[in-house]
């Protein structure tokens, strides 16, 4: 399959065939209360069925697939409130911005890869984290296609830094941090394969019905092998899935140090079974 990048202003879509698979927005304009950071809306089966949600009125700042941080030494890259301890959500003035410095794309051998350089500030302008974030299209086949994502983020802030969650500051199964995919609103009430909340494992599978189509949709996930997760998902009241970096326990990065994750998403036609995805993961080796 030849892959063909459509190049916008703020934004690179990555097409197979007669289907855009994905939009990434890298320079995306949004309200300061959603930490404004680069995501990938809408992602697409090759069926052409939307799997990701944006800006849900239930959380604005959720948008499609991101990576982020709901916890970061106390400040907060996700958007919205910030979970305290004792306290539950509060509005603060700690919400951080990615930007976007460098982005280039290239198509060849079967793939497109991105490959981005960022720096994450702070509300008060503190340069933290600077990233080299890639997205590789792969391996499409007559009813899926393979979304590798690597990231390394490195601390540049003079001082450790800890990524937590709300979960870390003791709010029960919400240990949401790291790359995250929210779905869109017809996938609510899908089926999880895989782990439950909070355990680990080195794949999950979300399975849903969309509206108007008489169509199914089935996401893969795949976990770093070095790097095992705790699992953050949910089905109800909304469709989310995340390997999360701090489900329960913060994790320090040191001054000048870099922490490295590679991740991977299969995006298919139709409800794969447990057997159907087992199989998939033996032929595709990392």
């Amino acid at each position: 399959m030849t892959f063909e990048l459509i190049e916008d202003e703020d934004s690179l879509t990555v097409r197979a065939g007669d289907v855009d698979l994905f939009r990434y927005v890298h320079q995306p304009v949004m309200d300061p209360f959603e930490a404004p950071k680069p995501y990938l809306h809408p992602v697409r089966t090759l069926a052409g069925d939307v799997v990701t949600g944006y800006r849900p009125h239930d959380h604005r700042w959720h948008k499609g697939i991101q990576i982020t941080a709901s916890w970061l030494s106390g400040h907060n890259f996700w958007g919205g409130g910030t979970y305290l301890r004792g306290q539950g959500y509060v509005d603060l003035p700690n919400l951080g911005t990615m930007r976007s410095l460098t982005v280039a794309a290239e198509t060849g051998h079967g793939r497109a890869v991105i490959t981005e350089d960022l720096a994450w500030y702070t509300m008060a302008g503190e340069h933290w984290i600077d990233e080299r974030r890639t997205l590789t299209a792969r391996d499409v086949e007559a009813d899926s296609w393979t979304l590798d994502v690597t990231t390394a983020l490195t601390n540049v802030r003079g001082a450790g830094l800890l990524f937590g969650s709300p979960g870390t500051q003791g709010r029960r199964l919400a240990g949401y941090c790291g790359l995250f995919w929210r779905g869109p609103r017809d996938l609510t009430g899908g089926d999880v394969i895989g782990p439950a909340m909070g355990e680990q494992g080195d794949w999950l599978a979300f399975t849903g019905t969309h509206d108007e189509v008489d169509r199914s949709s089935t996401l893969l996930f795949l976990d770093d092998p070095d790097a095992p997760c705790d699992w953050f998902v949910r089905s109800e009241p909304f469709p989310a899935v995340n390997p999360s970096l701090a489900f329960d326990e913060e994790l320090p990065l040191a001054l000048g140090e870099t922490m490295s994750r590679r991740y991977r998403i299969v995006v298919a036609n139709g409800a794969w079974t447990p057997g159907r995805l087992s199989r998939h993961i033996a032929e595709h080796s990392w």
